[in-house]
């Protein structure tokens, strides 16, 4: 079998549990190769380089676009590699070799970057382009980073491993991002050596321009393809539950075990990391099966994402959903009766970028739940202009999920369930296709819903 694997940021944190756990467990020297590893930066490494994903804390982007002392930045940022290294050496880093490296690639970022800085400051160009072509070379940092010290530890343990750098740092091709991809792989042997690839993909589109901080599944996923890979496996530092295991608890959240493209595509709105919705599907296109597996525990089967699985009993398969949306409702009187009136908001929207997740009607009223994020609230100061009444409301949105679902009775257990938590049913979506039941409530809420959801669908024996 030839897969195409990707090692998120946390896992490639605990490097030897990935070369005990993922690479070299079970395998003889025969069986070692035709597979190619996709890896993240080291775990908060892109936090450092970007911003902080989650708690939004500044990092060296942020200093260089506001044109501060971001060539500082970069040097505390290379001493917190070099510390990175040193944790390495014992099982095999060459601390001289890599040090060097990252040494350069460093230096290499600040001409760029300072070449940039004058280019700004001439007045000349816009500034917009030049900003996100240095969020592309500080991105690249991270991948580049932990890939050349992937190699580097697994030949210094004999395993014959290949640098495979998609960052272009070294060239002036302008080649889009699958051209890269293709070009990289191109004659290599497989069956003799472990390709390990950086998540980051130079192109003449922007990898981060596209995707943002999705870029490195979707390099997992163009890679895939690209070489026909029999499965596409990511290894993360937790299972496909059945709801988050730090909210409800370890001991009652479930491996998932098997699930489709459908509930995956449910998963990625949700902006679940794994499954960035441009990753999954090229691969769902291709009939590549995707496989979730724990690094911390390999022998778990992991869970199997493909195109045709239709669990054979009905049953809720995942509890997910995110406490970081807001509801915004469009009131008219006039509303009713009134052909293409959604029109109208959904070109405001559109304008600005803004897509959504859940949109709930009545004869004169529409609530919409989007991302909570700056641009969403510029969006909404242009639709507060042009409608009779605008109500904005932070809420949560949690959702039920499965592959068979289309049966009485389970969305009558998922109100009950937040009922007898006194939790209030804000709005609610669900398509004929029924997959899918979203409940929007109070943001407060989220991490209580989510608990009695797991509990009455997922836990309960008599689902």
């Amino acid at each position: 079998m030839f897969t195409v694997e990707k090692i998120g940021g946390t896992s490639m944190s605990h490097f030897e549990r990935c070369l005990n756990n993922i690479i070299k467990r079970n395998r003889t020297k025969e069986i070692m190769y035709n597979r190619i590893f996709v890896v993240s930066a080291y775990n908060n490494v892109t936090n450092w380089l970007l911003e902080h994903k989650k708690t939004g804390e500044p990092g060296i982007y942020t200093y260089f676009l506001n044109n501060e002392e971001y060539e500082i930045a970069l040097d505390t940022f290379y001493k917190r590699l070099l510390n990175i290294n040193q944790s390495l050496e014992s099982i095999g880093l060459n601390l001289t070799e890599a040090n060097n490296f990252i040494k350069y690639r460093i230096k290499q970022a600040k001409i760029y970057l300072s070449s940039m800085h004058q280019v700004i400051a001439s007045g000349y160009v816009e500034k917009i382009n030049i900003y996100l072509a240095a969020r592309e070379i500080l991105a690249s940092l991270g991948e580049a980073h932990s890939a050349w010290n992937s190699v580097n530890i697994l030949n210094n343990n004999s395993i014959n491993a290949t640098f495979i750098d998609l960052c272009g740092f070294d060239d002036n091709e302008f080649l889009t991002i699958e051209e890269r991809v293709h070009k990289a792989f191109e004659g290599i042997d497989f069956s003799k050596t472990l390709c390990i690839a950086t998540g980051y993909t130079k192109g003449v589109e922007g990898i981060m321009r596209v995707f943002d901080r999705g870029y490195s599944e979707v390099t997992f996923s163009k890679i895939a393809v690209a070489v026909k890979a029999d499965e596409a496996i990511i290894h993360k530092e937790y299972h496909l539950s059945s709801a988050d295991p730090n909210i409800v608890g370890v001991n009652k959240s479930i491996p998932v075990g098997r699930t489709n493209y459908i509930i995956a595509d449910q998963l990625a709105d949700l902006g679940m990391e794994a499954l960035h919705p441009r990753a999954a599907k090229p691969l769902e296109l291709a009939g590549i099966k995707i496989r979730i597996k724990n690094t911390f525990e390999p022998d778990h089967p992991g869970t199997i994402i493909s195109n045709d699985y239709i669990s054979p009993n009905p049953k809720i398969e995942i509890v997910s959903g995110t406490d970081k949306v807001i509801a915004f409702e469009v009131h008219d009187p006039l509303m009713v009766g009134e052909a293409g009136y959604d029109l109208r908001v959904m070109q405001i929207m559109k304008e600005h970028n803004i897509s959504y997740i859940l949109k709930s009607t009545n004869a004169n009223s529409i609530t919409i739940v989007v991302w909570d994020k700056p641009s969403t609230y510029i969006m909404l100061k242009e639709m507060e202009k042009q409608v009779y009444q605008l109500t904005i409301r932070p809420v949560a949105i949690v959702c039920a999920m499965g592959t068979n679902i289309a049966h009485p009775g389970f969305l009558y257990k998922g109100a009950k369930a937040l009922s007898d938590q006194n939790i209030n049913i804000e709005c609610f979506g669900q398509s004929l296709m029924q997959v899918n039941m979203q409940f929007v409530i109070p943001r407060n809420q989220y991490a209580e819903a989510v608990k009695a959801l797991n509990m009455a669908l997922c836990l309960n024996k008599n689902d």
